[in-house]
């Protein structure tokens, strides 16, 4: 698959080997802040300086968005924020929290910034993602779970289908309702046509 994937850098993602990956600065930022809640003394100064740098690549999306600076400035900015991104990594840490964060930052970092390479084409987070998910979230927890493995994963297909059809805007009821009516096997017309960007 030849796709855009937001996420959160768990590892089955980069099984796709052809998809874009953009690795979710929400996800990261808010682990900083989570951090600066408990950390005292030196400790605080990697999270800190970590949520500088993205706010920084954040605000430098929105202005290059806003056509105050070029590609060309776009690019040596970008440029200049992976270099000190490095520098914060390329050092030793002694507190346990911030070396969990180097290393997952060291493992992301190929997909950190992927959003100011495709600017207006890949987001920075992958909150439209969880927003999607929400309602089957919802319904999960109002009925309490599924009572069996079966179960559970024939609510996981047909939610995906259900959600994949609302955002195609697509009627799922006709979508459904001519699947089960085929004599012979067919792919759902939702299935994502391979793109690269």
């Amino acid at each position: 698959w030849e796709g855009i994937l937001h996420h959160d850098g768990w590892a089955p993602y980069y099984k796709f080997l052809h998809a874009l990956h953009q690795s979710c600065l929400a996800h990261i930022l808010r682990r900083c802040h989570d951090m600066l809640k408990v950390a005292s003394g030196r400790a605080v100064c990697f999270p800190r300086k970590i949520i500088e740098l993205f706010q920084k690549a954040l605000l430098l999306r929105d202005r290059f968005c806003d056509e105050e600076i070029s590609l060309h400035g776009l690019s040596i900015a970008r440029g200049r924020l992976e270099k000190r991104l490095k520098g914060l990594l390329d050092k030793s840490f002694s507190n346990p929290s911030n070396l969990r964060l180097a290393n997952h930052l060291i493992k992301e970092s190929p997909h950190l910034f992927t959003f100011l390479y495709y600017p207006g084409m890949v987001e920075p987070t992958n909150n439209t993602a969880e927003r999607a998910q929400r309602p089957a979230v919802v319904a999960r927890k109002t009925w309490g779970g599924n009572r069996t493995q079966g179960g559970a994963k024939v609510q996981s297909a047909l939610m995906s289908v259900l959600r994949t059809y609302a955002q195609q805007g697509k009627d799922s009821f006709a979508g459904l309702v001519a699947l089960m009516r085929s004599p012979q096997q067919q792919v759902l017309d939702i299935v994502p046509l391979s793109h690269s960007p």
